[in-house]
């Protein structure tokens, strides 16, 4: 299950929610975010936006 440090969900009507440090799962009508407060599924997704920071070696 992939991990993204920022996760934005853009929504059929252009609004945006922003989700931190979550796993998550693409299905074909939804998508499914796991956080620190528990499971969540969002159904209205336009697109998608994940980030993930490189962690810094030295």
């Amino acid at each position: 299950m992939p991990h993204a440090d920022t996760l934005t969900v853009v929504h059929h009507d252009d609004t945006r929610t922003r989700f931190e440090d979550v796993r998550y799962q693409l299905h074909r009508d939804a998508i499914r975010i796991w956080s620190a407060d528990g499971e969540q599924v969002v159904t209205d997704v336009l697109m998608t936006q994940a980030y993930r920071q490189r962690p810094v070696t030295t």
